[in-house]
């Protein structure tokens, strides 16, 4: 089924004037050619997707990954800013920013 695209250069003039866009006769040339393949691949899509087949946006089925969501031990105000490199008692101290007041 190759060839068969209804993609001319005079249509490829056409929306680039619709897009406000400016092509040489080179790019119109060049866009021809690949958006003509875009179109033969899309034809040649729709030639196998029957209702048999279901639809898919990818070829092996994804899933989240998830755990089990278990309580655990937390870790004490000591432990969490025991790597800190600057806090304020209990809690860490950053550099202020976007001009906020402390």
């Amino acid at each position: 089924m190759e060839g068969v695209s209804e993609i001319t250069p005079e249509v490829v003039r056409h929306l680039a004037h619709l897009a406000r866009i400016g092509l040489t006769d080179d790019e119109v040339q060049r866009l021809t050619g690949e958006l003509g393949q875009i179109v033969d691949a899309v034809a040649t899509v729709r030639e196998v997707a029957t209702p048999e087949v279901p639809a898919t946006s990818h070829p092996i089925a994804l899933g989240t990954v998830t755990r089990p969501d278990v309580v655990g031990t937390p870790l004490t105000p000591e432990q969490a800013l025991a790597g800190a490199p600057e806090r304020d008692g209990d809690y860490f101290k950053v550099t202020s920013i976007l001009g906020e007041e402390q």
